[in-house]
């Protein structure tokens, strides 16, 4: 069994093996558990430590130990079971080495410095037909919403159109490449995935608040209004693994209370 430093050791190591390594905090955390899958510490079936427990023992944040998590379990190692924890799915070889993706959350904090900007630029180029246009995808966004299924497309096509009242192709070549990434990575796609199965929608208000600030031709204005669109994205992300946790226990409520109502009716 491998030895375990704690508290600020434990956080000093990680940190100084990243800066070392070039990885981020959430690649070396994948790694410390990856070995000690290998190790034996877990049998197959077994949960692993909870999230909170996994933060306080490495110093690591939420959002690295979630991103860490999710890697593993993209490449069949964990399984992460709603309203449960993470479970052993299966142990590597000795052979065998994880692999790293894009994340959402590094999508989205290059989203939130990229579009930003890309905000502030199309405030001093936009139109009246495309702020027209951006004014009906916010109705199409409202509409999705209430859809079983949500497609995101009037989202997506509402961050194209601010691409492209920019004026500039590199712009929207780059943007088109954040949107492709955020449903080809797998570990993205997984975790939008489970924030669209907690019934996370894009907030048009949001949105709106974006289009607002475009309107007063602000630049300023815009790319705040951009920032804090994404960084309530993050947060959403975030918080995902926790609301679907939060309905398991309501249908699990549900359930007790209605076979609590069966047995008292049938006495």
């Amino acid at each position: 069994m491998m030895a375990r430093a704690k508290g600020g050791a434990e956080r000093t190591i990680l940190a100084a093996d990243s800066a070392a390594s070039g990885d981020r905090i959430y690649q070396r955390l994948a790694r410390r558990i990856f070995d000690e899958l290998i190790a034996g510490r877990y049998e197959v079936g077994s949960r692993l430590p909870a999230e909170r427990e996994l933060c306080a023992e490495y110093g690591a944040s939420r959002p690295a130990v979630r991103e860490a998590l999710i890697a593993l379990e993209v490449q069949g190692y964990i399984d992460i079971r709603v309203g449960s924890g993470a479970y052993v799915r299966r142990l590597p070889g000795r052979e065998d080495h994880p692999g790293f993706a894009i994340t959402a959350f590094e999508l989205t904090e290059t989203r939130l410095a990229f579009e930003g900007e890309a905000a502030a630029l199309a405030a001093n180029h936009i139109n009246d037909d495309e702020i027209a246009h951006l004014d009906a995808l916010l109705d199409d966004m409202a509409a999705e919403n209430l859809r079983p299924k949500v497609t995101e497309d009037a989202d997506r096509a509402f961050h194209m159109t601010i691409a492209r009242a920019t004026r500039n192709a590199g712009i929207v070549l780059t943007i088109e490449e954040l949107w492709r990434l955020r449903s080809t990575s797998p570990a993205c796609a997984l975790l939008h995935n489970k924030a669209r199965s907690a019934k996370i929608r894009p907030v048009v208000a949001e949105h709106r608040r974006i289009v607002e600030a475009l309107k007063a031709r602000d630049p300023q204005a815009a790319r705040a209004a951009m920032r804090a669109h994404l960084a309530a994205v993050m947060d959403h992300l975030l918080f995902t693994t926790e609301e679907l946790a939060l309905e398991e226990a309501r249908r699990t409520a549900a359930g007790v209370r209605a076979r609590f109502s069966a047995t008292t009716q049938e006495t």
